[in-house]
């Protein structure tokens, strides 16, 4: 690993851990590993954030052949110092013994499980139940053909929480102005981390963990990054 690769991946690493930790997709994998069986929940979470981080990389990787270099290079700082303040911010307005991420997505999970039937008035006997086996079949999804619906869950649930967040922005500007290899390695590492912590730990780790604490590191590094990457400009 030379050393472009190796800062690009040590940048990614350790912004994605703090990004990631404590946040709504970690809150996710945390509630469904105690909810359905593990090994689907983690092949979900962790096909899903692989998928982002790499198109994210990608999408950074790309920009400096859009845009003059140069320019890519400003709004990578500009977003650094951005989120920093970001991050402090909601660090300085956040209760440390509130946990409103985990409360909130475990609310949102709840309102979307399918209702299950309590009122028995549903089809009786043989003919009932091929009806209603036939009925389930039809209305079954064309992707649970090939994987689990719990898997589908994990997958989806997470893709759309992780786009267009401020990690998936950050990695785009990191791997604008790193080396995108690099940064791809260390992102997916921090987040096959982060999501094996979640599934391992469950909801208690995900209550003990103070978002406002690692909001404000990772407040503070973004602010590391943008001030390395403004001093990069002028020497």
């Amino acid at each position: 690993m030379n050393l472009p690769m190796f800062q690009g991946f040590g940048k990614s690493l350790m912004m994605t851990v703090l990004s990631e930790v404590g946040d709504r997709t970690f809150c996710v994998a945390a509630i469904l590993a105690m909810r359905h069986p593990w090994s689907s929940v983690l092949c979900g979470c962790l096909s899903s954030v692989i998928l982002t981080t790499t198109l994210s990389a990608v999408i950074g990787w790309a920009a400096p052949n859009l845009i003059p270099r140069e320019l890519a290079h400003h709004i990578t700082t500009l977003l650094f110092f951005g989120f920093g303040l970001w991050s402090l911010w909601e660090a300085y307005n956040e209760d440390d013994d509130d946990n409103e991420e985990l409360e909130q997505v475990e609310k949102e999970l709840n309102q979307g499980a399918a209702p299950k039937d309590t009122t028995g008035e549903g089809p009786k006997g043989k003919e009932g139940s091929k009806v209603a086996e036939d009925l389930k079949k039809q209305r079954k999804p064309f992707l649970t053909n090939f994987f689990s619906p719990v898997f589908i869950e994990a997958f989806s649930v997470t893709f759309f929480g992780e786009w267009g967040d401020k990690s998936q922005l950050a990695t785009i500007g990191l791997a604008a102005d790193e080396n995108a290899i690099g940064v791809i390695l260390g992102g997916i590492l921090a987040q096959v981390l982060c999501t094996v912590a979640a599934v391992a730990g469950g909801k208690s780790l995900a209550s003990k963990i103070s978002e406002r604490l690692v909001t404000m590191a990772s407040g503070v590094l973004f602010l590391i990054f943008g001030v390395q990457s403004f001093l990069s400009t002028m020497y």
